[in-house]
Protein backbone atom coordinates (compact mmCIF):
# COMPACT_ATOMS: atom_id res chain seq x y z
CA UNK A 1 0.00 0.00 0.00
CA UNK A 2 1.45 3.65 -1.21
CA UNK A 3 1.78 6.77 1.32
CA UNK A 4 -1.33 7.72 -0.61
CA UNK A 5 -3.56 5.05 -0.31
CA UNK A 6 -2.43 4.93 3.50
CA UNK A 7 -3.49 8.44 4.49
CA UNK A 8 -6.47 8.07 2.43
CA UNK A 9 -7.89 5.12 3.88
CA UNK A 10 -6.45 5.45 7.70
CA UNK A 11 -7.54 9.10 8.04
CA UNK A 12 -11.04 9.02 6.48
CA UNK A 13 -13.61 8.33 9.24
CA UNK A 14 -12.42 10.97 10.89
CA UNK A 15 -11.42 13.88 8.46
CA UNK A 16 -14.80 12.97 6.72
CA UNK A 17 -16.52 13.59 10.36
CA UNK A 18 -14.23 16.78 10.82
CA UNK A 19 -13.83 18.33 7.21
CA UNK A 20 -17.70 19.73 6.32
CA UNK A 21 -17.89 21.96 9.34
CA UNK A 22 -14.55 23.83 8.55
CA UNK A 23 -14.72 23.88 4.31
CA UNK A 24 -18.25 25.21 4.69
CA UNK A 25 -17.00 28.20 7.29
CA UNK A 26 -17.65 31.30 5.56
CA UNK A 27 -18.76 29.34 2.12
CA UNK A 28 -22.17 30.89 1.09
CA UNK A 29 -21.63 28.24 -1.74
CA UNK A 30 -21.12 25.37 0.24
CA UNK A 31 -24.50 26.07 2.48
CA UNK A 32 -27.29 26.41 -0.94
CA UNK A 33 -25.53 23.98 -3.56
CA UNK A 34 -27.53 21.69 -4.84
CA UNK A 35 -26.39 18.42 -4.70
CA UNK A 36 -28.58 17.07 -7.53
CA UNK A 37 -30.12 13.73 -7.71
CA UNK A 38 -28.95 10.80 -5.51
CA UNK A 39 -27.50 7.96 -7.54
CA UNK A 40 -27.52 4.16 -6.35
CA UNK A 41 -23.79 2.45 -6.09
CA UNK A 42 -24.11 -1.29 -6.40
CA UNK A 43 -24.63 -3.41 -3.86
CA UNK A 44 -21.44 -5.47 -4.09
CA UNK A 45 -17.87 -3.91 -5.94
CA UNK A 46 -17.15 -0.93 -6.92
CA UNK A 47 -18.55 2.08 -9.28
CA UNK A 48 -17.33 0.94 -13.07
CA UNK A 49 -15.91 4.10 -14.69
CA UNK A 50 -14.52 3.86 -18.32
CA UNK A 51 -12.67 6.62 -19.75
CA UNK A 52 -12.71 6.80 -23.60
CA UNK A 53 -9.65 7.98 -25.14
CA UNK A 54 -8.15 8.04 -28.69
CA UNK A 55 -5.41 9.85 -30.04
CA UNK A 56 -4.92 14.09 -28.56
CA UNK A 57 -7.29 13.31 -26.07
CA UNK A 58 -6.88 16.36 -23.52
CA UNK A 59 -4.38 14.77 -20.39
CA UNK A 60 -6.41 16.84 -17.58
CA UNK A 61 -9.52 16.01 -19.10
CA UNK A 62 -9.56 12.62 -18.01
CA UNK A 63 -6.63 12.76 -15.95
CA UNK A 64 -7.77 15.08 -13.12
CA UNK A 65 -11.53 13.17 -12.84
CA UNK A 66 -9.56 10.02 -12.82
CA UNK A 67 -7.48 11.72 -9.41
CA UNK A 68 -10.97 12.48 -8.38
CA UNK A 69 -12.54 8.45 -8.58
CA UNK A 70 -9.11 7.17 -7.59
CA UNK A 71 -8.69 9.03 -4.13
CA UNK A 72 -12.67 8.51 -2.76
CA UNK A 73 -12.40 6.98 0.40
CA UNK A 74 -15.54 5.24 2.25
CA UNK A 75 -15.53 4.57 5.75
CA UNK A 76 -15.37 1.35 7.17
CA UNK A 77 -14.18 -0.12 4.51
CA UNK A 78 -10.75 -0.36 2.71
CA UNK A 79 -11.95 -1.36 -1.12
CA UNK A 80 -11.78 1.04 -3.80
CA UNK A 81 -14.95 2.98 -4.17
CA UNK A 82 -14.54 3.38 -7.80
CA UNK A 83 -12.76 0.48 -10.24
CA UNK A 84 -11.02 3.03 -13.22
CA UNK A 85 -10.39 1.57 -17.05
CA UNK A 86 -9.98 3.23 -20.47
CA UNK A 87 -11.39 2.07 -23.29
CA UNK A 88 -10.31 2.61 -27.21
CA UNK A 89 -10.53 1.12 -30.92
CA UNK A 90 -7.48 -0.89 -29.73
CA UNK A 91 -5.21 -1.86 -27.18
CA UNK A 92 -2.22 -0.07 -29.06
CA UNK A 93 -0.84 2.84 -27.32
CA UNK A 94 -2.06 6.07 -28.10
CA UNK A 95 -0.41 9.54 -28.40
CA UNK A 96 -2.24 11.89 -25.83
CA UNK A 97 -1.76 15.32 -25.56
CA UNK A 98 1.87 17.18 -25.06
CA UNK A 99 2.84 13.48 -26.28
CA UNK A 100 1.95 11.37 -23.52
CA UNK A 101 1.59 7.75 -24.37
CA UNK A 102 -1.23 5.16 -23.18
CA UNK A 103 -1.61 2.00 -23.61
CA UNK A 104 -6.03 1.43 -23.12
CA UNK A 105 -6.96 -1.54 -20.90
CA UNK A 106 -10.27 -2.47 -23.07
CA UNK A 107 -11.27 -2.36 -26.45
CA UNK A 108 -15.14 -1.65 -27.57
CA UNK A 109 -16.13 -5.10 -27.74
CA UNK A 110 -14.13 -6.38 -24.65
CA UNK A 111 -14.44 -2.94 -21.99
CA UNK A 112 -16.81 -4.44 -19.05
CA UNK A 113 -20.36 -2.88 -18.62
CA UNK A 114 -19.32 0.98 -16.82
CA UNK A 115 -21.54 2.81 -14.42
CA UNK A 116 -20.19 6.22 -15.37
CA UNK A 117 -18.57 7.10 -19.00
CA UNK A 118 -15.58 9.73 -18.95
CA UNK A 119 -15.13 11.30 -22.51
CA UNK A 120 -12.73 14.20 -22.74
CA UNK A 121 -11.87 15.83 -25.87
CA UNK A 122 -9.90 14.08 -27.93
CA UNK A 123 -9.64 13.81 -31.84
CA UNK A 124 -12.26 13.07 -34.30
CA UNK A 125 -14.15 9.70 -33.23
CA UNK A 126 -14.87 7.01 -35.40
CA UNK A 127 -18.14 5.82 -36.04
CA UNK A 128 -17.60 2.55 -33.68
CA UNK A 129 -16.35 4.97 -30.90
CA UNK A 130 -20.15 6.62 -31.28
CA UNK A 131 -21.91 3.37 -31.67
CA UNK A 132 -19.79 2.04 -28.04
CA UNK A 133 -20.93 5.17 -26.16
CA UNK A 134 -24.71 5.04 -27.39
CA UNK A 135 -24.35 1.65 -26.51
CA UNK A 136 -22.50 1.72 -23.13
CA UNK A 137 -25.08 4.49 -21.41
CA UNK A 138 -28.10 3.03 -22.06
CA UNK A 139 -27.50 1.00 -18.64
CA UNK A 140 -24.57 3.45 -17.66
CA UNK A 141 -26.06 5.66 -14.45
CA UNK A 142 -24.24 8.81 -16.14
CA UNK A 143 -22.59 9.38 -19.22
CA UNK A 144 -20.15 12.88 -18.84
CA UNK A 145 -17.89 14.59 -21.23
CA UNK A 146 -15.02 17.14 -20.48
CA UNK A 147 -13.73 20.16 -22.39
CA UNK A 148 -14.50 19.98 -26.02
CA UNK A 149 -15.59 15.90 -25.38
CA UNK A 150 -18.96 17.86 -25.46
CA UNK A 151 -18.89 17.69 -29.32
CA UNK A 152 -18.29 13.75 -29.43
CA UNK A 153 -21.02 13.05 -26.83
CA UNK A 154 -23.40 15.26 -29.20
CA UNK A 155 -22.70 13.69 -32.02
CA UNK A 156 -24.14 9.91 -30.68
CA UNK A 157 -27.19 12.40 -30.83
CA UNK A 158 -27.79 12.00 -26.46
CA UNK A 159 -27.52 15.38 -26.20
CA UNK A 160 -30.09 16.25 -28.47
CA UNK A 161 -32.99 18.75 -26.93
CA UNK A 162 -30.71 19.05 -23.59
CA UNK A 163 -28.60 22.01 -22.34
CA UNK A 164 -25.09 21.25 -22.52
CA UNK A 165 -21.68 23.28 -22.15
CA UNK A 166 -18.27 22.81 -23.28
CA UNK A 167 -14.53 24.91 -23.58
CA UNK A 168 -15.27 28.75 -23.75
CA UNK A 169 -13.18 29.19 -26.57
CA UNK A 170 -15.48 26.48 -28.42
CA UNK A 171 -19.16 27.63 -27.35
CA UNK A 172 -19.81 29.66 -30.80
CA UNK A 173 -18.84 26.94 -32.33
CA UNK A 174 -20.75 24.17 -30.70
CA UNK A 175 -23.89 26.38 -30.83
CA UNK A 176 -23.21 26.27 -34.53
CA UNK A 177 -22.45 22.66 -35.45
CA UNK A 178 -25.29 21.72 -32.84
CA UNK A 179 -28.68 24.01 -33.06
CA UNK A 180 -31.04 21.59 -31.09
CA UNK A 181 -28.40 21.59 -28.45
CA UNK A 182 -29.34 24.76 -25.69
CA UNK A 183 -25.85 25.77 -25.09
CA UNK A 184 -25.52 27.12 -21.41
CA UNK A 185 -22.42 29.84 -21.20
CA UNK A 186 -20.35 30.32 -17.89
CA UNK A 187 -20.94 27.28 -16.02
CA UNK A 188 -18.52 24.67 -14.67
CA UNK A 189 -21.06 21.97 -15.50
CA UNK A 190 -24.36 21.19 -16.81
CA UNK A 191 -26.36 17.96 -15.57
CA UNK A 192 -29.51 16.67 -18.28
CA UNK A 193 -30.42 13.34 -17.61
CA UNK A 194 -28.40 10.69 -17.63
CA UNK A 195 -25.97 13.15 -19.07
CA UNK A 196 -23.65 15.64 -18.20
CA UNK A 197 -21.19 18.41 -19.39
CA UNK A 198 -17.96 19.95 -18.23
CA UNK A 199 -16.68 23.23 -18.90
CA UNK A 200 -13.00 23.48 -19.88
CA UNK A 201 -10.24 21.18 -18.73
CA UNK A 202 -9.95 22.21 -15.22
CA UNK A 203 -13.75 21.95 -14.71
CA UNK A 204 -13.92 18.12 -15.41
CA UNK A 205 -12.32 17.81 -11.48
CA UNK A 206 -15.59 19.84 -10.31
CA UNK A 207 -18.16 17.52 -12.24
CA UNK A 208 -16.25 14.68 -10.80
CA UNK A 209 -16.43 15.35 -7.19
CA UNK A 210 -20.06 16.39 -7.71
CA UNK A 211 -20.53 13.12 -9.20
CA UNK A 212 -18.57 11.53 -5.63
CA UNK A 213 -21.86 13.36 -3.85
CA UNK A 214 -24.03 12.39 -6.19
CA UNK A 215 -23.23 8.65 -5.02
CA UNK A 216 -21.86 8.91 -1.62
CA UNK A 217 -23.03 12.33 -0.07
CA UNK A 218 -21.10 15.39 0.55
CA UNK A 219 -18.97 14.71 3.52
CA UNK A 220 -16.96 11.63 1.04
CA UNK A 221 -16.85 13.96 -1.98
CA UNK A 222 -15.33 16.91 1.02
CA UNK A 223 -12.96 14.56 2.08
CA UNK A 224 -12.30 13.36 -1.18
CA UNK A 225 -11.25 17.37 -2.25
CA UNK A 226 -9.58 17.69 1.01
CA UNK A 227 -7.08 14.51 0.24
CA UNK A 228 -6.31 16.33 -3.58
CA UNK A 229 -6.12 19.47 -1.64
CA UNK A 230 -8.19 20.67 -4.24
CA UNK A 231 -9.41 24.19 -3.27
CA UNK A 232 -11.83 24.98 -6.06
CA UNK A 233 -15.93 25.30 -5.09
CA UNK A 234 -16.93 24.87 -8.62
CA UNK A 235 -18.17 21.81 -7.41
CA UNK A 236 -20.78 23.36 -5.12
CA UNK A 237 -21.68 25.93 -7.50
CA UNK A 238 -21.63 25.21 -11.12
CA UNK A 239 -22.47 29.02 -12.15
CA UNK A 240 -19.16 29.77 -10.47
CA UNK A 241 -17.71 30.20 -14.20
CA UNK A 242 -19.32 33.05 -14.73
CA UNK A 243 -16.28 35.09 -16.12
CA UNK A 244 -16.89 33.09 -19.02
CA UNK A 245 -20.80 33.86 -19.68
CA UNK A 246 -19.26 37.20 -21.68
CA UNK A 247 -17.88 37.04 -25.06
CA UNK A 248 -14.29 38.95 -24.75
CA UNK A 249 -13.88 41.76 -26.95
CA UNK A 250 -11.63 42.66 -29.12
CA UNK A 251 -9.77 46.07 -30.23
CA UNK A 252 -7.78 47.04 -33.60
CA UNK A 253 -4.91 47.08 -30.93
CA UNK A 254 -5.47 42.93 -29.68
CA UNK A 255 -7.95 42.10 -31.80
CA UNK A 256 -9.70 38.35 -31.53
CA UNK A 257 -10.53 35.26 -33.40
CA UNK A 258 -14.20 35.74 -34.71
CA UNK A 259 -14.10 31.66 -34.55
CA UNK A 260 -13.85 31.27 -30.76
CA UNK A 261 -12.96 34.65 -29.02
CA UNK A 262 -9.16 33.78 -28.21
CA UNK A 263 -5.61 35.72 -28.67
CA UNK A 264 -4.51 35.49 -32.54
CA UNK A 265 -1.75 34.54 -34.98
CA UNK A 266 -1.21 37.77 -36.87
CA UNK A 267 0.20 36.02 -39.48
CA UNK A 268 -2.99 34.59 -40.23
CA UNK A 269 -5.67 36.63 -41.72
CA UNK A 270 -8.59 36.93 -44.15
CA UNK A 271 -10.72 39.49 -45.87
CA UNK A 272 -14.35 39.71 -45.92
CA UNK A 273 -16.11 43.13 -46.94
CA UNK A 274 -13.13 45.21 -47.07
CA UNK A 275 -12.23 44.31 -43.62
CA UNK A 276 -9.26 42.48 -42.41
CA UNK A 277 -9.48 39.46 -39.62
CA UNK A 278 -7.35 37.49 -37.62
CA UNK A 279 -7.40 34.04 -36.59
CA UNK A 280 -5.60 31.59 -33.88
CA UNK A 281 -5.18 28.82 -35.90
CA UNK A 282 -5.41 27.97 -39.57
CA UNK A 283 -8.37 25.52 -39.04
CA UNK A 284 -10.00 28.99 -37.69
CA UNK A 285 -9.48 30.63 -40.70
CA UNK A 286 -10.97 28.03 -43.11
CA UNK A 287 -14.32 27.99 -41.19
CA UNK A 288 -14.20 31.18 -41.10
CA UNK A 289 -13.95 31.53 -44.75
CA UNK A 290 -16.39 28.93 -45.53
CA UNK A 291 -19.35 30.88 -43.77
CA UNK A 292 -18.48 34.31 -42.38
CA UNK A 293 -21.47 35.93 -41.77
CA UNK A 294 -22.01 33.45 -39.39
CA UNK A 295 -19.33 34.26 -36.89
CA UNK A 296 -19.79 38.18 -36.90
CA UNK A 297 -22.22 39.59 -34.96
CA UNK A 298 -25.93 40.57 -36.53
Amino acid sequence: MNRRDLFRRTTAAAAIAAIPAAASAGSPTASVANPGTPLQPPAAGPIRVAFLLSDDAVVIDFAGPWEVFDNVAIPGTQDNAFQLYTVAATTAPIKASGGMTIVPTYTYTTAPAPQVIVIPAQGEPMAAALDWIRQASGAADLTMSVCNGAFVLAKTGLLSGRTATAYHGSYKQFAMQFPDIQLVRGVRFVESGKVATAGGLSSGIDLALHVVERYFGRAVATHTAYILEYQGRGWLDAQSNQIYATRRAGTAQHPLCPVCDMDVDKTLTSTWRGRRYYFCMDAHRHAFDAHPGQYLPV
